[in-house]
């Protein structure tokens, strides 16, 4: 289910935070390199590299399911885990496609798909002989996997076909598809996790954007009630992780102990809670292999996702083989434990799927996605930078410095701006900013206050602030670029999707810093926006308000940080890019806002995706709009 942290994406002491978090400096620990000139690689290069997703291994342990957009559109594909030619499993020339799981029998698979990016997402299943079946058919619902029973002869969904705003759970025969409705969600709770052996169910209630609640749901009880096991602990945030294997406890995060997130086990016999794993950061994630042995997790260290694998026999790290820099993702282990895939991602190389028998030394690279027309020398790695906002408040963000700038060489450059509220920018690979930064724009991804993963009293410094505190970190860390000798201060742009297109739109009405915006269906119209939202985000509505405002009783203060009644103050070019079917940032917010600028006598760009939603799933469509903002940060910037 959503995280009210990055529902507009794809999210103690101040002092003493900003001193355990390593913020105390804007020194760069950057090696300067001298500037050279690289090849400018197209767009259509760019996109020509592969994009892959999916690790989930077949129950011979010989073929992994995965999503890859080779085909200009996301659909199934198996990668036999010899490193041989993998096999499209789906045809789609429209709808993407991802994968979920295999099914017992061959080349059975589990997949969702939406219509056009409505999110819509319903539950198919493609048979051995390519036929295909929607076991969650009907009319405006969205369904979701949720993993399988032990005895894989039961698998987990849950819809909101009852009930648009809530999701109740069902339990599907993987013989028939017939299935049987466990619990009714009257209450706005979100299944989170479900025991291997069926019995119990963990499930979220967002309280408020500070409290998420846990609760329990024992499907033998008589009462099918849910129990809450996180009682009177104030303003404290709970994440189901997963059971254990043999059905003990469940693991799950908090920040109940400080300004992190730590990985607890609630044992189920007694409720007794104690710690598994902490760090000086966010615990991310927490899971185990089928058998128990191996351990993992994730976590959220300065925007990049450090990830440890322990061996619960020897309770020592599983040691791998040397692997290609990056970070560990994805990972999954064949029913045995004998062998595990993975993904390796990192700013100069896009996912690549490997697979290793465990003991051995050698490693199977199953995907070579990069374009062989890019040489990866020529892209580039960001450095972790901060800099001090307003208010002092030290601000983190990740810079990108093209390989041909320098001194006597100053380069233009964008603040990007990331999705959210509450989103982060994580280093990883991103076609987007490789080619922005490839035709000679540096690029700083700002954290900005409110951003996830610095600790909870950083994310809730902009809470019905939007549009002022936070913007002001924008417009410090423009100034920060401005500190640099080898970009040229007077051409600096503003640029981001979602809430990030919203700051770059508050950024162009509000201040007069940035020579030029590039807005990604941001919102524009917060009264509009929150008054619509969908109906499944219905659990999360008074989370959303808490952080932005009601607007029944806020509306004044959404209508004064709404870029759409100021657009008369924008004075400098503008392009927005939207995509028709969205149902987060309506069409209708992108339209008033361009018809709005142009009434102002201001340049401003339309590019309109008939076909996609929050996002663009096509590549045809990925390569239409990076053209289009090199076009327009060429002509103006």
């Amino acid at each position: 289910m959503q995280s009210i942290g990055k529902l507009f994406l794809t999210i103690g002491v101040l002092s003493s935070f900003i001193n355990l978090t390593g913020c105390g400096t804007t020194e760069s620990t950057r090696t300067e390199e001298p500037s050279r000139s690289v090849p400018t690689y197209t767009a259509e290069t760019f996109f020509e590299t592969t994009t892959v997703f999916g690790s989930d291994l077949n129950d011979d342990g010989d073929a992994v399911l995965v999503s890859s957009d080779a085909s200009g559109v996301f659909n199934a594909y198996k990668y036999p885990v010899d490193g041989s030619e993998p096999i499209q499993l789906t045809q789609s020339t429209e709808d993407a496609i991802w994968v979920q799981s295999w099914l017992p029998g061959e080349d059975r698979i589990l997949y969702s798909s939406d219509q056009g990016g409505n999110e819509l997402n319903h539950l198919y299943v493609r048979e051995s002989d390519g036929s295909i079946t929607d076991i969650t058919p009907g009319e405006n619902l969205k369904a979701q996997f949720l993993g399988w029973h032990d005895n894989k002869e039961y698998f987990y969904v849950a819809t909101n076909e009852r009930d648009p705003q809530f999701f109740d759970l069902y339990q599907y025969q993987v013989d028939d598809f017939s299935r049987e409705l466990l619990f009714t969600n009257k209450d706005g709770l979100n299944t989170a996790s479900i025991s291997g052996d069926g019995r119990y169910v963990a499930l979220t209630k967002t309280v408020n954007n500070k409290k998420t609640d846990l609760y329990l749901l024992d499907l033998h009880s008589d009462d099918n009630t849910p129990t809450l096991i996180t009682p009177a602990q104030g303003n404290v945030a709970h994440q189901a992780f997963s059971f254990t294997p043999d059905n003990s406890a469940l693991i799950y995060g908090s920040n109940a102990d400080g300004e992190f997130v730590v990985a607890k086990a609630y044992q189920l016999s007694d409720g007794t809670v104690s710690n598994v794993y902490e760090a000086p950061w966010d615990v991310s994630f927490l899971y185990y292999s089928d058998s128990g042995r191996y351990r993992v997790v994730g976590v959220n260290q300065d925007a990049q996702t450090r990830l440890t694998i322990v061996d619960q026999k020897t309770n020592s790290e599983l040691n791998l083989p040397t692997l290609p820099a990056g970070d560990l993702r994805g990972v999954n282990f064949t029913d045995d434990d004998s062998a595990m895939v993975f993904y390796i991602n990192s700013d100069t190389s896009p996912n690549n799927l490997y697979y290793h028998k465990i003991g051995s030394t050698q490693v199977t690279a199953l995907t070579d996605t990069l374009n062989p027309k890019i040489d990866s020398e020529n892209l580039v790695t960001s450095t972790v930078e901060r800099f001090k906002s307003f208010d002092e408040l030290v601000i983190p963000g990740l810079l990108y410095k093209p390989h041909q700038a320098s001194a006597s060489n100053k380069v233009p450059a964008i603040v990007l701006v990331h999705g959210g509220p509450g989103g982060q920018a994580r280093k990883g690979y991103s076609p987007l900013i490789q080619h922005l930064v490839n035709n000679g724009y540096a690029i700083f991804d700002v954290n900005n206050r409110g951003s996830s993963g610095y600790g909870k009293t950083f994310f809730h410094l902009d809470d019905k602030r939007h549009g002022e505190d936070d913007l002001q970190d924008i417009v410090y860390g423009k100034k920060y670029l401005q500190s640099l000798d080898w970009v040229d201060g007077e051409r600096i742009a503003v640029m981001g999707g979602s809430y990030g297109g919203y700051m770059t739109m508050a950024a162009m009405a509000f201040t007069d810093e940035f020579e030029l915006g590039i807005n990604i269906f941001g919102v524009t119209n917060w009264v509009r926006t929150l008054e619509s939202i969908p109906p499944w985000w219905e659990s999360f509505r008074q989370a959303l308000y808490d952080e932005l405002g009601d607007p029944a009783t806020d509306k004044d203060r959404l209508y004064r940080i709404s870029p759409l009644f100021h657009a008369d103050k924008i004075t400098k070019p503008v392009l927005v890019v939207q995509g028709a079917n969205d149902p987060r940032v309506l069409q209708v917010e992108s339209d008033e806002m361009v018809e709005n600028i142009r009434a102002n006598g201001t340049p401003v760009e339309y590019v309109l995706f008939d076909d996609e939603g929050h996002g663009f799933s096509k590549k045809e469509n990925r390569i239409t709009a990076q053209k289009a903002y090199v076009d327009f940060l060429n002509k103006y910037l």
